[in-house]
């Protein structure tokens, strides 16, 4: 508790999360503050949730995400009344942070992982959410029987489960894209190692492809190189090398080879000069704008941005190859946590049994029917047993389509959505990609949860699931801008250590001994 009191009087706020945030009206009956108001005369449940942005552009774009006829639909199907009150993507850990230190906490909160991450700000150990075990058992029967127990076990603390989980049944989601039209024109393979893949970016250079490959502010959805080279600077990634665990960039000799090919990609304009500014929104617009040759980017995505290219590039193609190798012939991504986001029920909501019934509903196969085709005669037909759905094609629509599959769908396997997959071959061909290709690759490590009490008293040399600490992303952007030398790598492991990073290891190796909170790599 006493943590929790710390962070109420260090965080000095006067507004409220809900302020501009696209909530409905902000009286007492939406707020988790004042029970005995969760349903009304016609046993509507009546709750409040706050839900991230996640960059969807048919959520930004929306004037009021409460008036959007699908969340209308949702309510109808489940007999509700939501106050959807979204956070903003870029803000997310501030306005959590506002949330809980003003106590205006809607009566579902959204996190994005376990129950113990930054952005819950020790909410779940100070008590704000209730323990949801014995309402699992007696409401959520489905929700127990379809998600994982690894699943659960991120939501679990203390022996009890305290979250809902959206689960990712294949941890590898992250994938090399290409244009695979330019590529043809190229003459060339898809690219095997590094050397191959720098070969590609040259060939799309000499071919007026403004951007070979496509870079991004903080690497994120640009860390290719690090992935064949093993040194992903992330949460996840610590490692035990001689009997210690320790984070893999400490790998000084393949952190500065996977930093001088980035200097290399900088310095022959392979990559946007400017990559360390680029922000999400460019990111994909520059990509849509077939500006991009090689990129990052979760593979579920392919046939929505397909269709969004095309808009602009008729004859474009894209296409995910297996990311390229490094010395120890493997490459890839992160591997994603088991859980991407999760549901926390306010423990001052009157009737949480409702919640739990809401969403045990969405692992229901009337749920996976309307949020992956949405409503029989306006979006798709019966035909006997079999659905006729005609995928959009348009990009506005394309993104309607990504919100109600993706966004709205608050508890499913997130790997790909199956039912509209299996409908073309496009999409049994990327079913094929996660199952020959992801399932091939990508890189775990060690990962501790609890968070390291260590790391979060220094946010400096704190990484995230896939952002290095700010500490390191300063010197990586200078090696690669050639402001400073790339051979300084182990003076800046000296610096991380120096500002905190010699707890972090102490911690760490203390855990890791009495096998206390850690999650073993998975590959």
């Amino acid at each position: 508790m006493k943590k929790w009191v710390s962070l109420m009087l260090a965080t000095v706020v006067t507004a409220s999360l809900l302020a501009g945030c696209g909530g409905k009206d902000n009286d007492s009956s939406a707020s988790g503050k004042d029970a005995g108001t969760s349903t009304e005369d016609n046993g509507v449940t009546k709750f409040s949730i706050s839900l991230r942005t996640l960059n969807f552009g048919h959520v930004e774009k929306s004037p009021d995400i409460n008036a959007d006829k699908w969340v209308k639909k949702l309510e109808e199907l489940t007999n509700t009344d939501m106050d959807i009150r979204l956070v903003p993507h870029s803000e997310y850990d501030q306005k959590m942070a506002q949330m809980f230190a003003t106590g205006d906490i809607p009566d579902v909160v959204q996190g994005q992982g376990g129950v113990t991450g930054k952005e819950m700000a020790g909410s779940v150990e100070a008590g704000v959410f209730m323990p949801l075990d014995d309402l699992l058992q007696k409401y959520g029967q489905n929700l127990l029987q379809k998600i994982p127990k690894e699943a659960w076990n991120r939501m679990t603390y203390e022996g009890k489960i305290y979250g809902i989980p959206e689960w990712l049944g294949n941890p590898s989601r992250r994938a090399t894209w290409i244009r695979k039209d330019l590529l043809d024109k190229a003459g060339l393979p898809a690219p095997k190692t590094i050397d191959d893949f720098m070969e590609v970016l040259r060939a799309f250079k000499k071919m007026g492809v403004e951007n070979p490959y496509m870079g991004r502010q903080d690497f994120k959805y640009a860390d290719t190189v690090f992935g064949a080279y093993d040194v992903f600077p992330y949460l996840s990634q610590f490692e035990e090398v001689d009997g210690q665990v320790q984070p893999k960039f400490f790998d000084a000799d393949n952190m500065m080879k996977a930093l001088s090919t980035y200097k290399t990609m900088y310095d022959e304009g392979l990559i946007n000069k400017e990559f360390a500014t680029i922000n999400p929104t460019t990111f994909k617009n520059t990509i849509l704008s077939g500006k991009a040759g090689i990129w990052s980017m979760n593979a579920n995505e392919l046939l929505q941005w397909q269709t969004q290219l095309q808009d602009t590039v008729p004859d474009a193609k894209l296409e995910v190859i297996p990311s390229p190798t490094g010395p120890d012939g493997k490459g890839g991504y992160y591997l994603y946590g088991d859980v991407n986001r999760s549901y926390f029920i306010n423990a001052k909501y009157e009737h949480p049994e409702k919640i739990i019934q809401f969403l045990d509903w969405m692992v229901s196969d009337e749920a996976e029917k309307f949020f992956t085709f949405g409503v029989e005669g306006e979006t798709y037909t019966m035909d006997g047993d079999k659905i006729n759905y005609k995928q959009p094609t348009d990009s506005k629509a394309v993104d309607e389509e990504r919100y109600r599959q993706s966004f709205l769908w608050l508890v499913q396997d997130t790997t790909y959505n199956k039912g509209s997959l299996s409908l073309t071959e496009d999409g049994r061909k990327l079913m094929g990609v996660f199952d020959n290709i992801l399932a091939n690759e990508g890189r775990d490590g060690i990962e501790f949860d609890p968070r390291l009490e260590a790391l979060k008293k220094n946010p400096d040399i704190t990484p995230l699931s896939d952002t290095p600490p700010p500490v390191l992303v300063t010197h990586m952007v200078k090696m690669v801008y050639g402001q400073e030398p790339i051979e300084n790598w182990p003076k800046v492991i000296e610096e991380w250590k120096s500002k905190g990073g010699s707890a972090v290891l102490k911690e760490a190796n203390e855990r890791y001994q009495k096998k206390e909170g850690i999650f073993l790599p998975r590959k």
